[in-house]
């Protein structure tokens, strides 16, 4: 009877073992058909992918092709001349590099008359305002560079007082300031010295102002930032009273 009931336990033991393990069996290749699957589908994600990419390819390619043909025509063709002279002209007022040429300098100084008690004493010193009205005037006479004590102006330039100083692209200057610009001479000349131009009304309040006319002179290059949050014009109202 023992005997019976042993070999009973053994079969129960070996049935078990046998769905165990066909349970083991199926879960293993569950996974794998799983990870099989997951396989396959990432490559397929993949290859679609590539194909895109291929047609964008195509699509881009003849673009390029075009793009550099337009390129060739431009650098070579008719246009090619008008758009150096056009680049060289914005290098010269975009104030990156330095210029060499006839003009004139201007030089400004306070006054040296003796003052009396009841003179304004803003009268006799020169403002922002005064080197504005010589920069604005010499602009419309055709200045092509212009430089304050070797600061050359530029599209960004602010020119302002800061207390005893006058600050231009960012740094502080004292008198005396000399101007210089390349243009014709004469005409920036005769537009200073205009009767009731800028030095007949500078000279009314003391400021001394010197013109010279020079046959060559040399406008150094900007070397101040280009970046700016406030893009200021160096013009003003010159109507104001001092």
């Amino acid at each position: 009877m023992n005997a019976l009931r042993m070999k009973n336990f053994y079969w129960s033991v070996a049935l078990v073992s046998l769905v165990v393990g066909v349970i083991l069996s199926v879960q293993f290749r569950m996974t794998n058909d799983m990870q099989h699957n997951e396989t396959i589908r990432r490559t397929q994600e993949l290859a679609d992918q590539v194909a895109q990419l291929k047609k964008e390819h195509d699509v881009l390619q003849p673009q390029l092709i075009r793009m550099r043909e337009q390129l060739e025509d431009l650098s070579t063709g008719p246009l090619a001349s008008q758009i150096k002279a056009e680049m060289e002209l914005a290098t010269i007022f975009s104030g990156i590099t330095k210029l060499s040429g006839s003009g004139v300098e201007v030089t400004l100084k306070d006054s040296n008359a003796s003052q009396k008690p009841t003179d304004n004493p803003n009268w006799d010193i020169i403002h922002a305002e005064d080197i504005l009205r010589v920069v604005n005037e010499i602009k419309a006479a055709g200045a092509e560079a212009i430089a304050i004590n070797g600061q050359r102006l530029v599209a960004t330039t602010e020119i302002s007082c800061s207390g005893p100083a006058i600050r231009i692209n960012k740094n502080a200057l004292v008198p005396p300031f000399v101007i210089t610009a390349i243009g014709n001479p004469e005409t920036m000349e005769g537009a200073l010295k205009m009767r009731g131009g800028v030095a007949e009304f500078l000279q009314f309040f003391g400021i001394q102002i010197s013109v010279k006319k020079l046959e060559q002179l040399t406008i150094p290059a900007y070397s101040g930032s280009i970046k700016s949050d406030y893009l200021i014009e160096a013009v003003a109202d010159t109507s104001l009273a001092r």
